[in-house]
């Protein structure tokens, strides 16, 4: 230790470029409305929940959930991959402990409008690596249910991408 450290007179380390895009982006994001925040954080939630019911969350579907927050945010690039990302890890962090939670708590706080919006993003996002899986579609499914949608809206939002999903396509013998 030098005698300036000692003597709390060593000049302050320079802030990390990339420390500092994150919290000017932090800050843009803490003037958002309470309530819009919370609707887009459990919305991003909810998103990568469906990418990450696999276990592998592919590069397209980042990229698509990141288009969705940018679309209901309102938000930049940089913004929309840092709620995807904080979205991500609290989806592998808190996962089926807090995904009944998630679910109830926008249920609560959205529209019907919204709710088919999400369901619809959901299958988006399911869809954005080339095909919906089963265990992709029982989670939308199990959020719908969650949702209290019925299921001529499922039936409806889950047609827009019949010719994505998995049961739609005969594998072939390897």
């Amino acid at each position: 230790m030098s005698l300036l450290d000692w003597l709390g007179l060593s000049p302050a380390p320079a802030r990390d470029p990339e420390a500092e895009v994150v919290h000017r982006i932090s800050q843009q994001l803490d003037s958002m409305d309470p309530g819009e925040a919370r609707h887009l954080s459990l919305f991003a939630f909810l998103l990568a929940r469906v990418a990450n019911v696999d276990l592998v969350v592919a590069p397209a579907e980042v990229k698509e959930m990141e288009r969705m927050v940018m679309t209901h945010g309102n938000l930049s690039p940089s913004q929309a991959a840092m709620v995807i990302e904080i979205a991500r890890a609290t989806q592998k962090m808190l996962g089926p402990t807090h995904n009944f939670v998630a679910i109830r708590d926008f249920r609560d706080a959205a529209s019907h409008e919204q709710k088919l919006g999400l369901l619809h993003c959901l299958f988006a996002v399911a869809a954005a690596d080339g095909v919906v899986t089963g265990p992709e579609e029982e989670e939308i499914r199990t959020i719908s249910r969650g949702l209290l949608l019925d299921d001529q809206d499922y039936l409806a939002v889950r047609s827009a991408f019949g010719e994505k999903r998995s049961v739609m396509h005969p594998r072939t013998a390897t």
